[in-house]
């Protein structure tokens, strides 16, 4: 019994290796999803949809909490970080006091660890430990990560840890935070704090901030986007905040998916940051998104969020907790994968962009000065749910980067970076609208799916590029007139309003948007982008 004993108590202390953390009660190191499962159920914290999927509720936070996002200011990093109302200054007497409360909270909880990589190119690799009260929160990170080989965690020490504490409350009098709810980051110390929420993201979000944080420094462009691989080996990036498409359409039948959500850039290609997808699954049917309904139907997926009949039914038109609900598996559940998690130098760029005014064409193709505006720009619509305290009717936002909230360094950094390899490379460059037509939001509709798949299926097989292309008066988009099985009166939104007029006063408050919007940038652009910004009339 006491040998037994003594190797709970070394293995407890290898699994907390590096994290301030104590073993004060049973430690669960590097368990496999059915093993995470099982445990989720037998601590309640969620229940089995009628498919083996399990289904949790993250409470009050659906969604990240923004405005509760901190960086610790210490010397090392301070005059590199983009300070503002996203990266909070954080006073490092404060982080201590919070680490240590939080520390001390952990080590009298049952814990979950894992420990994963982010980055699937060896080069750029970034060794995560994640320490966890939840079960189902540790299953959700094992689908999220890399899952290293057995080999591998052997001696495996972290470069960064994440210490999840999802029902722990902070205190703005003692910790120095905005509300109950926190995510600290110190880059210095290469401690995450996450405190407050149970909303899974912020883990996944948090080691994103990271990777934004480390591969400007190594010449390696790290971007929200999805990756896929077509049949002749051409990657194509899609680039666009949370719901605007990119899980759906990188998941392509008749193409390889890297990867949904963040990726990196580099001399060697594209590689996937992350070992799974994080699909929001309001309205997913299967007829519409095959790849995705199959993953969100099966075991060893987490659904958040998601509402289920008495027998474990996914009603997955409910949206009653929120709109944001969440599917998250690992990679490997979509059919077509590149298990490699890696591509080589991309063919097409692709921005997407919700808008929510329904002025933009389906699809234009951008010059390399126009693709870095747009990119800086980042515009899109906060689609309801997918941060905490917005609901409702889509916001019209400017994102810059088309990842804002992940960004700690100043956006000109990441601007540079991608201009200088989309140069290097001669990458095509697209705009994507898979926002509303024929009016705004309320008034339009939707983008088809069967539209923007098409569009992108001739924008990425090289079809697109011969068609006739005609120049937009508002943005300066060239769309094209005629593409075989779209109606062309859907290539021109103006022609898809009723009334033209409106169509023209709303275009024109559109383009002032982005007017004023381009001041907060403008310095730290060339004059080529400066030329291609688009401005009133005169």
């Amino acid at each position: 019994m006491t040998h037994a004993s003594d190797n709970s108590a070394k293995q407890a202390a290898t699994a907390l290796s590096g994290t301030g953390v104590r073993a004060g009660r049973p430690v669960h190191p590097n368990l496999a999803a059915p093993a995470l499962v099982a445990e989720s159920l037998r601590r309640r914290e969620g229940r089995l949809s009628a498919d083996g999927s399990l289904m949790v509720e993250t409470g009050v936070h659906t969604g990240r909490s923004v405005r509760d996002k901190f960086v610790v200011d210490e010397p090392s990093v301070t005059k590199d970080i983009w300070w503002g109302a996203i990266n909070q200054r954080y006073a490092p007497e404060k982080f201590a006091i919070l680490k240590a409360r939080v520390q001390a909270y952990l080590q009298g909880q049952d814990l979950f660890t894992q420990d994963l990589y982010a980055g699937a190119d060896p080069a750029h690799r970034v060794r995560v430990r994640l320490v966890t009260t939840h079960a189902w929160s540790a299953l959700f990170a094992r689908n999220m990560f890399i899952r290293p080989p057995a080999e591998d965690l052997a001696g495996f020490e972290p470069d960064y840890t994440i210490l999840h504490a999802p029902l722990f409350r902070t205190d703005p009098a003692i910790d120095g935070t905005r509300s109950e709810t926190t995510i600290a980051l110190s880059f210095e110390q290469k401690i995450i704090v996450v405190a407050g929420t149970e909303y899974a993201g912020e883990i996944k979000k948090s080691i994103f901030t990271v990777m934004n944080w480390i591969l400007p420094g190594k010449g390696v462009m790290p971007m929200h986007c999805s990756a896929n691989i077509g049949p002749e080996e051409d990657v194509a990036l899609f680039f666009g905040l949370s719901g605007t498409g990119k899980t759906t359409l990188s998941s392509d039948p008749h193409r390889r998916l890297i990867g949904d959500d963040e990726h990196g850039w580099g001399e060697t290609g594209t590689f996937n940051f992350e070992g799974g997808c994080y699909a929001k699954v309001i309205n997913l049917s299967a007829e519409a998104e095959p790849e995705i309904y199959a993953a969100t139907n099966r075991f060893g997926t987490v659904l958040e969020n998601v509402i289920a009949d008495h027998r474990g039914v996914l009603d997955l038109n409910d949206d009653r907790l929120t709109e944001n609900t969440r599917s998250c598996y690992p990679v490997e559940f979509i059919p077509n994968v590149e298990l490699s998690g890696r591509g080589g130098q991309p063919k097409n760029v692709v921005m997407l962009t919700c808008d929510a005014f329904g002025v933009l064409p389906p699809i234009s193709r951008l010059t390399p000065a126009q693709a870095m505006y747009h990119f800086m720009s980042g515009y899109t619509a906060i689609v309801a749910g997918t941060e905490k305290g917005h609901s409702g009717e889509p916001k019209a936002t400017f994102s810059t980067c088309f990842g804002h909230p992940f960004l700690p360094r100043r956006p000109e950094v990441y601007g540079k970076l991608l201009a200088d390899l989309i140069a290097a490379q001669g990458a095509e460059c697209w705009l994507v609208n898979t926002g509303w037509s024929g009016g705004k939001y309320g008034v339009g509709k939707r983008m088809s799916i069967r539209h923007t798949r098409a569009l992108l299926r001739g924008a990425l097989d090289g079809t697109l590029l011969n068609a006739k292309f005609r120049r937009d008066p508002f943005f300066g988009l060239s769309f094209p007139e005629h593409v075989p099985g779209i109606p062309d009166d859907v290539l021109d939104p103006r022609q898809t309003w009723a009334d033209k007029a409106a169509y023209d006063e709303t275009a024109k408050a559109l383009v002032a948007r982005f007017e004023e919007n381009f001041a907060s940038f403008e310095g730290g652009v060339g004059d080529d982008v400066r030329a291609v910004a688009i401005r009133a009339a005169a």
